[in-house]
């Protein structure tokens, strides 16, 4: 990993995750968002550290296992292939995440016992809940503990989990120094013209949008992104 937990803690509590998602776009970095529908349980808790995979095959054994492994600061992520007929977290793999120092949990799945996942405090982010268990018990594929799919993607411990109320987002470690430092640029720019606008000057001023709208009547290949880059906006990137 190519930045220090605790300074990835630090620096990306003073930014969200659409920052990050903004600075990949410039930086060329895949956006890797697990799907909008996971959400999480406890809203306005964020969640940012490295991967910690496994996958659900029926059994919590394998998130001992997966726990037993990672380190300190992890987010475990769990690929039950975003079933919604079982749950495959419930409260006491959560309070033992929590216990090993893990700083989340990431389940492309359904969990159970929200209530006491609450009462726990550790950020869960699933697709939701319900009160069955796993009634299966699948073999154990053998990437089991080496990458773990949340929709298209499929993540590992070479990444970075971040999260907010926004989703969470999949990063490289060894980027997350840039990225950072790119999406503390997009945060201070956004804030800067937030501050104008509440000052009464309109964002399309700031932006030069009537400018745009004449080169794009030039040259209507003109994007509004390229329009941005060259007057320093920050809108959508």
């Amino acid at each position: 990993m190519s930045i220090d937990p605790q300074e990835l803690h630090q620096r990306f509590a003073s930014l969200t995750a659409a920052h990050v998602a903004d600075a990949c776009l410039r930086a060329r970095v895949p956006v890797r968002c697990a799907p909008g529908a996971v959400r999480p349980v406890i809203p306005g808790l964020r969640i940012a550290g490295r991967v910690a995979p496994t996958r659900h095959v029926g059994s919590v054994d394998i998130f001992l296992e997966a726990i037993d492994r990672a380190a300190p600061g992890d987010v475990l992520v769990v690929d039950n292939a975003g079933r919604t007929d079982e749950s495959c977290v419930g409260d006491l793999v959560v309070l033992e995440a929590q216990a090993a120092g893990l700083s989340g949990v990431v389940i492309w799945g359904l969990h159970r016992d929200t209530a006491d996942i609450r009462a726990v405090g550790l950020p869960v982010f699933s697709l939701g809940a319900i009160p069955t268990g796993p009634q299966r018990l699948d073999e154990r594929p053998p990437q089991a503990l080496e990458s773990a799919v949340v929709g298209e993607w499929t993540v590992d411990a070479d990444d970075l989990a971040l999260g907010d109320d926004d989703g969470v987002l999949f990063v490289p470690a060894e980027r997350a120094g840039d990225l950072l430092t790119l999406a503390e640029a997009i945060r201070d720019t956004e804030r800067r013209q937030a501050e104008r606008i509440r000052a009464g000057v309109p964002l399309r001023d700031q932006v030069r949008f009537g400018a745009y709208l004449a080169g794009r009547a030039q040259d209507p290949a003109l994007t509004f992104r390229e329009h941005l880059r060259a007057v320093g906006g920050a809108i959508e990137e």
